[in-house]
């Protein structure tokens, strides 16, 4: 039960946390960037979503994500806010409570501020990065070991939050091609920068509380073993509208199975688009 909320945050971003989802070291490929293309933003400050995740039987958790408006050093930013609780019979064996925020630029998507705060059964940690895109340096503070961690920036280098938001607004879903991955390169721990991979699958139609809902199908490389059954035990469903927000996620791990569905929403910045029979 300790990591259902990280891996929902993990899986909504594209990626998942290192020692769950990590697929090769930046170092390790080759080199192949993200190019930021200024488009209209798919979201806009108010903009709230809320998932129901369960654990098999189990209504394990809630997990949402809050776009505000912001300020860092006189720029103007977006500021993500994500929340994460376990909930009901499943907080009786393990209590959750993460908090996620993300600030990052309203113009090009380049994160300036990461935190990451978990309280997971008596772990706790709590981490923010701040990135200072001019001395092209991340600076990670690790405030409950009081350590701090430099990192050289690499061109798109996102954090676990506006990875996701970056994502929204700088692909063309009209022009992915069935069977071929997307990249990113992600930093948020002290574990460094690394590149993630993302494969299209194509549009599925999926039944929702809200009625049937077109999907782009997307599917995150995880690394098989301790966690997850196969490489390719996760899936993710985005609405093929211009909102291009998670539908659903699922996950086959080891022990069980995750999953998640959009239970609520306000503040989209277009109409969601349902499927009428």
């Amino acid at each position: 039960m300790k990591k259902i909320i990280v891996l929902f945050f993990a899986a909504i971003t594209l990626s998942l946390t290192g020692q769950y989802a990590l697929v090769e070291s930046y170092k390790d490929i080759e080199d192949n960037p993200v190019e930021e293309v200024s488009k209209p933003s798919a979201f806009k400050p108010g903009e709230w979503l809320k998932f129901r995740v369960h654990y098999g039987f189990l209504n394990a958790s809630y997990a949402t994500l809050h776009v505000k408006n912001n300020m860092i050093d006189s720029i103007p930013v977006y500021h993500v806010v994500g929340r994460g609780k376990t909930t009901g019979f499943a907080s009786i064996f393990f209590k959750v409570d993460d908090t996620y925020e993300s600030y990052f630029d309203k113009k090009d998507g380049k994160p300036y501020r990461f935190v990451r705060k978990l309280n997971e059964g008596g772990y706790t940690k709590d981490v923010e990065i701040n990135f200072d895109h001019e001395k092209e340096v991340a600076v990670l503070n690790d405030k409950k070991n009081d350590k701090k961690h430099n990192f050289t920036l690499q061109d798109s280098v996102q954090d676990l939050i506006s990875a996701f938001y970056f994502l929204r607004n700088n692909y063309e879903f009209s022009d992915l091609v069935e069977g071929e991955a997307l990249e990113l390169k992600v930093l948020y721990d002290d574990d460094g920068i690394y590149r993630f991979r993302l494969k299209y699958l194509g549009k599925e139609i999926l039944k929702t509380k809200y009625g049937k809902v077109e999907c782009l199908k997307f599917q995150p490389l995880v690394q098989s073993g301790r966690v997850f059954k196969e490489q390719e035990s996760l899936a993710l469903w985005v609405s093929n509208d211009s909102n291009r927000i998670p539908i659903r996620i699922k996950a086959n791990l080891a022990v069980g199975a995750i999953s998640a569905d959009l239970d609520g929403y306000n503040g989209l910045k277009y109409q969601f688009k349902i499927i009428m029979d």
